[in-house]
């Protein structure tokens, strides 16, 4: 029997399995299609096969990171959510996927990723507490940075900033899209009947961090509260298909503190974290000097006072990713 697909996920919280819209995305069309994948939840990208998450590593080998090319993978091992749909209920479905990608996924970055309250009391702060040394020093506003520019592609407007006119157009368009799926929901369970598919999948990997996030300008999770079947909708997923991570969210800090076994208890354990350090600061030095960031340059000795092998880091400030 052929081992499982490993499914690389951000780890969870909020009484969500996964802080990433991407990662509940997959996470929900797996349990809704029954894929057996073995799950692997990290707060490291540089952990994951392809560098980014969510992150499907085949077992041929293979790394998919989109979602829609996880789900096609997971449908061709006939692991298929949207076998029932008609045609009709096909087509509607990628209507309706292409509208939250349009409408409400630029509002989702802003909200988390760019409104400045929310990102430094909530997003900046959860990732700098979860990612690993020196990790959490930097990679949080270099993600910031990314979900800027998807946003700007996403908008066509290479020199889009922050501002109150656009926070309006935005939440506007967010508005629009969450009122549309709660007309085509109705009084259903799903939003094509008593069985989840793919686009249930989408709807609440984008509208779950909404709802349970506790954000400082809450206002796209107001709108959506004063939507009973789509709130209705999120929590009965987290019920039906993740039962356990809403209990974890109180939990979990303990449980993982478990999990390290008899080993972080011993004497060796300042040891461990002061190794784990030096490797983690190794790997930064290695990785900036060969982007460049940072280079190393020999000084003559007549230059200098100190001894002959005795060399000059320089650090270059201003230099961007590479």
């Amino acid at each position: 029997m052929a081992a499982p697909d490993e499914l690389f996920c951000w780890e969870g919280d909020w009484g969500l399995p996964s802080v990433s819209t991407d990662c509940l995305v997959v996470l929900a069309y797996a349990q809704f299609a029954g894929a057996p994948l073995k799950l692997r939840k990290i707060c490291n990208t540089w952990r994951s096969p392809s560098g980014s998450l969510p992150a499907l590593r085949t077992n041929q080998k293979e790394t998919l990171s989109r979602p829609s090319d996880i789900i096609i993978h997971l449908r061709k091992q006939k692991y298929n959510a949207d076998y029932d749909l008609s045609a009709k209920e096909g087509a509607d479905s990628l209507a309706f996927i292409s509208l939250l990608e349009e409408k409400l996924m630029p509002a989702l970055i802003y909200t988390f990723w760019i409104e400045p309250k929310n990102y430094v009391d909530v997003t900046r702060r959860w990732y700098a507490e979860h990612m690993p040394f020196p990790l959490n020093f930097f990679m949080p506003a270099r993600m910031q940075g990314r979900r800027l520019e998807k946003l700007r592609l996403l908008r066509g407007d290479e020199s889009l900033e922050a501002g109150e006119e656009l926070e309006k157009e935005l939440y506007r368009d967010a508005v629009e899209c969450m009122n549309l799926l709660s007309q085509r929901l109705g009084s259903q369970k799903f939003f094509f009947g008593d069985s989840p598919s793919s686009l249930d999948a989408y709807v609440f990997g984008h509208l779950a961090p909404i709802l349970k996030c506790k954000l400082p300008n809450g206002k796209l999770q107001h709108h959506l509260k004063s939507l009973d079947n789509l709130t209705n909708f999120c929590t009965n997923i987290l019920l039906l298909y993740f039962p356990r991570d809403g209990r974890e969210t109180s939990s979990q800090k303990a449980s993982q503190q478990a999990e390290g076994g008899d080993f972080d208890n011993v004497p060796n354990k300042r040891r461990k974290q002061l190794l784990s350090a030096l490797v983690a600061l190794g790997a930064m030095l290695s990785y900036a000097l060969v982007t460049g960031m940072v280079s190393i340059q020999h000084v003559q000795q007549e230059a200098l006072e100190e001894p002959p092998d005795l060399e000059v880091i320089e650090s270059h400030e201003g230099e961007g990713d590479g």
